[in-house]
């Protein structure tokens, strides 16, 4: 399953480069759509455990939602901005900032852990300076995303918290539909268009839904529960490359030459945390965000 999820979400990427909406409006449209899908079945087979679910249950799903909907809004942007491989690359570094909250929570990681967010924070120093050689505008893109893979570790944090006592169904509805409500209150204060888009554009959002939001993040949402949030949010990274490869075969988009050594070593990086978490004593039950 978390491979399915890794291969949907590298789709997630590409498809919004090559979609013609604004990403705001993106973002909004395919946690809406989700939540549509989500709804009968939601309310046909979840609506006690939805009753019940519990006021702090209901909390941190809510909070997912909020960090969820913030990494969507400062990461969609970003692939308008600068190259997919480097936006992709920056906000998959997500393991970094897990593992530091983590840390804020009373885990000690292994040397081997630091040693990789380290070499990984290296790879991210080369490719702004790479992308700031290129254009301002790619480096405000590259921090975009850098900020999208912040907030995308306290919403696996927070999930993996929510996911033990709450079924996968029941907190996606409560996430996503936090995230819509939160995403729409944005565009509107925004004044970004929601329609008047093409036949193919709304095929792609929909084939998005399908592909990056429900089989992506839903199942990331399912296995958190046994994986844990390292180990999840490490396999993330894989959609660096499968992101990058689609960019190009299909969007002929190429980073630079010079990017490439920086992609490289962020990728180290996040292996070293991979390795150094392996090696870490399992995590008790009672240490959840």
């Amino acid at each position: 399953m978390l491979g399915t999820a890794v291969a949907a979400v590298s789709l997630s990427a590409p498809l919004i480069a090559a979609t013609a909406a604004p990403a705001l409006a993106i973002a909004f449209w395919r946690n809406a759509m989700a939540v549509g899908a989500l709804t009968p079945l939601a309310l046909w087979r979840h609506r006690t455990e939805l009753r019940g679910i519990g006021r702090r249950a209901t909390l941190l799903a809510v909070a997912a939602g909020a960090l969820l909907a913030l990494h969507f809004g400062v990461w969609l942007p970003s692939l308008h901005m600068t190259s997919v491989a480097s936006s992709t690359a920056l906000v998959t570094t997500t393991p970094i900032w897990t593992t530091l909250l983590l840390r804020l929570r009373g885990h000690r990681p292994p040397p081997l852990v630091w040693a990789g967010t380290g070499l990984a924070f290296l790879g991210v120093v080369i490719l702004t300076g790479v992308d700031l050689s290129l254009s301002p505008r790619a480096l405000a893109g590259d921090a975009l995303a850098l900020a999208g893979g912040m907030a995308a570790a306290g919403y696996v944090l927070l999930g993996a918290e929510v996911r033990r006592t709450v079924s996968t169904i029941a907190y996606s509805y409560v996430c996503y539909a936090t995230t819509t409500v939160l995403l729409l209150a944005t565009c509107l204060l925004t004044g970004t268009t929601l329609g008047g888009y093409s036949g193919e554009t709304w095929l792609k959002l929909a084939l998005l839904t399908l592909t990056a939001q429900l089989l992506g993040h839903s199942l990331i949402n399912r296995v958190v529960k046994g994986l844990g949030p390292s180990v999840t949010s490490t396999a993330i990274l894989l959609e660096t490359p499968g992101a990058a490869l689609i960019a190009a075969l299909w969007l002929g988009q190429l980073p630079p030459a010079a990017a490439y050594p920086a992609l490289a070593v962020i990728m180290a990086g996040l292996v070293l945390v991979i390795m150094g978490d392996r090696r870490r004593a399992p995590v008790p039950p009672d240490a959840g965000v």
